[in-house]
């Protein structure tokens, strides 16, 4: 590395340099100012010496080359340091005149990461920072304690004109004239004077000034005077040389406004006088006073001798009181020669000279404790360190030291710390120590008042941004911290500069929180400047800021408002954020012979719908699956698969919308952005579908005809909302196109708040798609975005009035199917088909006057044989297909009655589709289907069982148990009455009973047993004796029950129970069946008596003889204190032999578990037809208390039984003929309940023949109710 050549070694070679004093009389300056300028400003820009090329020997006999030299120059009243307020104005000054001289470009695009790594330091940094950090150094000039600054000659300037002109020299360096530091012992007075006679040549000859210059020579010698003519230029000589005045120009002292009069000859009079004066006065007085200096310094300070008498001497001065600024030198005194040589020999490039004296005289004052002296001879010894090249471990070791010291000093020595720390900063970059080097200017920032401050910052954020490799955050961080503190400096010029400069390093991060800060400031600056555009560019970047709190989502929305008033203009903005638009959820519907009840249908698959229509669609279409496959034309569509609409009716998109603030936004004007053009051909869909790919570079004018919409192709539907704090709403919009052709939904729009429109482009893929590709779904979203529009057909639209979205299992409802030709042309042919007929029959048109459920009540007309019915339908359990009996006209409405059965509880979706053909087909398309989906919600309700078993003393008369369970959560229902189906059954109480069920109704997790008599009717017989009802009989019998009874012979009962004796036959196999019962009941809660529950229980049958018989014995209700101890019930079983034959009998106690349901045992139903176990241990139960009404939770199977068996788990026993025997049971219940206790098995044999008496029993229920006393 070549320290020259380097920015910090110019720099020095620029601003350490011989001092020239400069003192004029006033008639000099009068005759420069006829230039626009002053003396100094005249001869300053020959000042420089690039090329001067003179030899140089200082201490040593070996003479070198200066090949670059510069004087500065000074007039003598400036001479002095400058106050702080004064230096303070100046330095402002250079930073606001930079935005006068070179304004940052504002209005262009923000710099990126690729651009910036290109380029150098000069070039990302503004050229205005160097000139700041040199005003910066300058303002230090003529310090106390340093003597670079110290004139080295002084330069007496006369006229020709003045009177006595060799007076007036004598004159200019008196005492009163000279600077201060000269006056008071801190600059040697007596230095190099050089005397120049200024002849202006618009003022008269030369001869008078030829005679003043003898006259100088003879007074202050040969060599010491010089004359010099100006302004020799005339008005007819023109003035067009350029070159000429380049010089000035260089240094912008040229004032265009007045004449120049220096010609040619008078600009090289002064080059030559500059030269003169630099190699043959200067240079040779300062190589005098180094060879001087140097040896008064070798013969006092050298030397073994030398060096201890001055320690001795220094070590006296220790008990003397330490003064705040440290000892005043004189320019006299021993340490100031020493340092006036080590500058002296620095400026003519002899640094190690240089150096030798620093660190001599660095100890000097140490031991002096002049530490601000101190620190500025370690920090020339830096330099010279630097400029020799030579240990950079000791260059950067004496800065960092004179750094600390200056910092230790205080406020006075803060100005000349900075300078320190930019020489520094400078010598690590010139070594490409950039990251060292940003920390150097950060902690110069720390020193600085804000606007300097700034400065520094954006010197260190420049420096990461070079490091290898580029620290980018550190970069962007000090950058926004450099802006802030430009900001408020009040220099927002700078501070956008700074902000702008660092937004890619914020770019798609995750940074937030700073990102924010960063476009909103910039933003609310660009408004300060009047800049509304790119102002509210940037506030559109923060207006989506969901993660911040509500006091700033308020700020920046009032912000961009009322940048946007203030511009007065209408502003479109692409993706405008608010709302935010889930892309990936946009659904395009369009209904081609598919047409749907409600935007929910189109979410079906379409594999459902086609395996419901495979029966409905005409047979002559039935061969193609699309109608497009009989227009040839259209083939290539079809292959492409794009999307098909009809002219005239509504195409919806559902978009979802979110509000990402927590303030509560309105929206209007949502609507759609289409194109449609009229035609239809394969080569202008495809033409279309590639333009989707360039929406997003649209002009201006596209953009305009876009949201404007097109009335006369087709009208856009629009939706006002006010979307609140985080909220998620959908929007369904339509455009309904008039005329044929292609119709392409480009995107969506929207107003917020009255004052900006926001659109946006539906994303689209228009690639290619390969065979087999996966990219399937993005083709088909592109698909569906470009529609293809035919002509106008019928189109019926429908739906079915009052269908629930939750129910109760067994609920019985009649629906309204209503539906309506909205075309002009009649439809035919209309077929329904159902999905699931077990829960949706349609009925007789003739229901519709009929009100429910009085047209289900028993009248006198013949009843239809339930049997045949079931026969009939035996083949519409799958499926249904019904066809209606009348067309539809155009403009007609009419209704149909379908009925509603929840059969099981569960979620289910039912399908239902109609079929119609049209009157006069066209486009090729002779039927459309309209297709329905609803989904069922069936909630637990009644659970019903029945054991049945002969009569003892009749034959034809069964005895039945019916165990009732309320599954329901909440809800209590309240029983109407029993049938059985068919006509060879009669119901009856017992003999005891006035009623089958001793209550009307049942609570919500109550079990109730009814015990009633059935009888077979097959033999003949048409009356029971006693009481009699006939197959059908009301549950509860009271004084006021007017209830009819419900004919179960009718439609759609039939049907539901033929579905239900078909879905129920698979659990009934291998049994005997003798009779179906279906109880009718209703919500308790139900006001009017419009509402029906029919449970069906299908295929019951008598329980077989069993040799043996048993029943549990107990307490059914128990308190108990759970908190002190589980709960042990007693319990006992009863068995009974009522065989010949002594038995052998085992009792076999089963393990509690959750999935027990005797239900389910096939075995069970063998032993025990028609009895279905009803398991409340595996419900949620609602148990009444005295106190309150507790809900316990089912177990799972990961939790603790909540009771156990205790004892052996096998008990044997002998029962003898006839006998009975008494088993003693326990219990152990761990939480309040009602428990089934029917988890044990009983098996026997005969003691005597195995094969004779053999077989095995389930347990009979036995609910144990615990109450817990404690809850």
């Amino acid at each position: 590395m070549d320290p020259v050549r380097t920015y910090l070694g110019r720099l020095l070679l620029e601003e350490i340099t011989p001092v020239v004093m400069v003192m004029t009389t006033p008639l000099v300056e009068e005759s420069c100012k006829k230039n626009g300028f002053s003396f100094l400003d005249m001869i300053l820009p020959f000042s420089l010496f690039p090329k001067i090329d003179v030899p140089v020997r200082t201490s040593t006999d070996q003479p070198y080359r200066l090949q670059m030299f510069k004087l500065r120059l000074f007039y003598a009243s400036n001479i002095q340091k400058q106050n702080y307020e004064a230096a303070e104005e100046h330095l402002r000054k250079v930073i606001c005149d930079s935005n006068e001289k070179s304004p940052p470009d504002l209005l262009s695009e923000p710099p990126q990461l690729e651009t910036l790594l290109s380029k150098s330091e000069s070039d990302i940094l503004p050229a205005w920072i160097k000139t700041f950090n040199k005003e910066l150094i300058r303002t230090l000039s003529f310090s106390d304690h340093e003597t670079f600054d110290h004139p080295v000659a002084c330069l007496l300037v006369a006229s020709s004109k003045d009177e006595e002109p060799i007076k007036r020299f004598a004159d200019l360096f008196n005492n009163n004239n000279l600077p201060s530091h000269l006056n008071d012992g801190s600059m040697d007075p007596n230095i190099l004077k050089h005397y120049l006679l200024v002849h202006d040549n618009q003022e008269g000859p030369i001869d008078k000034a030829s005679i003043i210059l003898a006259q100088m020579k003879g007074n202050f010698g040969q060599n010491e005077c010089k004359m010099l003519c100006i302004n020799s230029l005339r008005e007819s000589d023109g003035n067009n040389n350029q070159v000429l005045w380049l010089p000035y120009r260089n240094y912008g002292l040229l004032d265009h406004d007045k004449p120049c009069c220096l010609n040619s000859d008078d600009i090289n009079q002064i080059r030559d006088f500059m030269q003169d004066l630099a190699s043959n006065h200067i240079i040779p007085c300062l190589e005098q006073k180094i060879r001087l200096l140097n040896q008064q310094v070798s013969a006092t300070r050298k030397g073994l001798r030398n060096q201890i008498k001055n320690l001795w001497w220094r070590k006296a001065k220790d008990d003397l009181p330490e003064a705040p600024n440290g000892p005043i030198y004189t320019f006299s005194s021993m340490e100031s020669q020493i340092r006036l040589l080590g500058d002296y020999a620095f400026m003519l490039r002899d640094y190690e000279l240089a150096l030798s004296n620093y660190r001599l005289l660095s100890t000097d004052y140490k031991l002096d404790k002049a530490w601000k002296r101190y620190a500025g001879v370690q920090e020339m010894s830096a330099l010279a360190y630097f400029m020799l090249d030579q240990s950079r471990k000791e260059s950067e070791y004496c800065m960092e030291n004179a750094f600390a010291t200056y910092v230790k000093v205080g406020s006075t020595a803060q100005r000349n710390a900075t300078r320190c720390g930019l020489w520094w900063a400078e010598m690590l970059k010139a070594r490409g120590q950039y990251r060292d080097a940003s920390s150097v200017y950060t902690r110069i920032s720390n020193e600085e008042p804000t606007l300097h401050a700034a400065v520094m910052l954006e010197q260190a954020s420049c420096c990461y941004l070079l490091s290898k490799p580029p620290m980018l955050r550190k970069y962007g961080f000090h950058l926004i911290l450099a802006g802030n503190r430009y900001y408020m400096s009040d220099q927002k010029l700078h501070a956008i500069r700074a902000y702008r400069n660092a937004l890619f390093v914020y770019k798609e991060n995750s940074w937030s929180y700073i990102n924010d800060h960063v476009h909103f400031n910039i933003g609310r600056w660009y408004g300060v400047l009047g800049i509304l555009d790119v102002a509210i560019k940037h506030m559109l970047e923060i207006l989506a800021c969901s993660h911040q709190s509500l006091p700033t989502q308020n700020l920046f929305l009032n912000e961009f408002f009322r940048f946007v008033q203030s511009s007065g203009k209408r502003f479109d903005v692409h993706k405008l954020g608010l709302p935010s638009i889930n892309m990936s959820t946009v659904k395009v519907i369009s209904e081609d012979h598919r047409t749907y009840a409600s935007t929910a249908d189109f979410d079906v698959k379409e594999s459902i719908w086609k395996e419901l229509e495979e029966e409905l669609i005409p047979s002559g279409s039935a061969i193609r699956t699309n109608w497009l496959d009989s227009q040839s034309n259209k083939s290539t569509l079809k292959k492409n698969n794009y999307s098909i609409c009809v002219a005239g009716e509504a195409v919806k998109v559902e978009i979802e919308l979110k509000n990402p603030l927590q303030i509560p936004i309105p929206i209007s004007g949502i609507s759609l952005m289409c194109e449609l053009s009229e035609s239809s051909d394969a080569s202008s869909l495809d033409e279309n579908a590639a333009s989707s790919s360039v929406d997003q570079n649209r002009s201006q004018i596209d953009v305009y005809r876009l949201m404007d919409g097109d009335d006369s192709c087709f009208t856009l539907s629009k939706h006002d909302l006010v979307l609140g704090g985080a909220e998620t709403k959908k929007v369904k919009l339509k455009v309904t196109p008039k005329v044929e052709g292609i119709l392409k939904i480009v995107g969506v729009k929207w107003t917020l708040s009255e004052s900006v429109v926001g659109y946006q482009y539906f994303e689209t893929d228009t690639r290619k798609k390969k065979k087999g590709s996966k990219n399937t779904r993005n083709a088909t979203r592109t698909n569906n975005l470009i529609l293809v529009v035919i002509k106008g057909i019928p189109k019926l639209e429908g739906c079915i009035e009052g269908f629930p979205a939750k129910a109760f299992m067994g609920d019985l409802r009649l629906l309204t199917l209503k539906l309506k030709n909205n075309s002009e042309s009649s439809v035919k042919n209309i077929k329904m088909k159902i999905s699931h007929p077990r829960y949706l029959i349609p009925s007789n048109s003739q229901e519709l006057n009929n009100s429910f459920p009085q047209c289900l009540e028993k009248t006198e007309n013949k009843l239809e044989n339930t049997q045949d019915v079931i026969k009939n339908n035996k083949e519409t359990f799958n499926s249904l297909l019904f066809p209606f009996s009348k067309d539809a006209s155009a403009g007609e409405t009419f209704t149909w009655p379908i009925w509603l059965h929840c059969a099981k509880t569960g979620k289910f979706s039912l399908f239902i589709s109609i079929c119609y053909e049209m009157e006069n087909p066209s486009c090729g398309m002779t039927y459309r289907t309209l297709r329905f989906h609803h989904t069922l919600d069936v909630e637990p309700s009644l659970d019903i069982s029945f054991l049945i078993n002969r009569s003892k003393s009749k034959l034809e008369e069964y005895m039945v148990k019916m165990d009732i369970v309320n599954r329901a959560l909440s809800e209590s229902f309240s029983f109407r009455q029993l049938s059985c189906v068919g006509q060879n059954w009669a119901v009856s109480t017992l003999d005891s009973c006035t009623s089958i069920s001793p209550v009307k109704e049942i609570s919500a997790g109550q079990a109730l047993s009814c015990f009633f008599k059935i009888k077979d009717l097959s033999s003949g017989t048409k009356e029971i004796e006693g009481r009699t009802d006939g197959c059908d009989m009301l549950m509860f019998s009271e004084r006021n029950n007017n209830a009819s009874l419900i004919d179960i012979s009718k439609s759609p009962l039939t049907e539901f129970h033929c579905q239900e004796r078909h879905h129920q036959a698979k659990f009934s196999k291998g049994l005997e069946s003798l009779v179906d019962f279906v109880l009718i009941s209703k919500s308790a809660a139900e006001s009017e008596n419009h509402q029906l529950l029919s449970h069906h229980t299908c295929h019951c049958s008598i329980t077989r003889k069993s040799p043996v018989s048993w029943q549990m014995n107990g307490p059914h209700t128990i308190h108990h204190d759970f908190s002190s101890s589980f709960c042990s019930v007693p319990l006992h079983l009863n068995l009974t032999n009522s065989s010949p034959f002594p038995l052998h009998l085992n009792l076999v106690t089963l393990d509690y578990s959750p999935d027990f349901d005797s239900t389910n045992s096939t075995d069970f139903l063998t032993k025990q037809a028609g009895w279905s176990d009803v398991s409340l241990a595996n419900d949620i139960k609602k148990i009444a208390s005295p106190r309150k009404i507790i809900k316990f939770q089912k177990p799972t199977c990961e939790s603790a039984p909540p009771f156990v068996w205790c004892g052996p788990s096998s008990v044997p026993v002998k029962v003898a003929p006839g006998g009975t025997i008494r088993v003693s049971l326990k219990v152990c219940v761990f939480a309040p309940g009602t428990y089934n206790l029917s988890n044990y098995e009983l098996s026997w044999k005969d003691e005597l023949i195995e094969e004779r008496e053999t077989g095995t029993g389930k347990g009979h229920p036995f609910y144990l109710t615990v109450l817990g006393t404690g809850i």
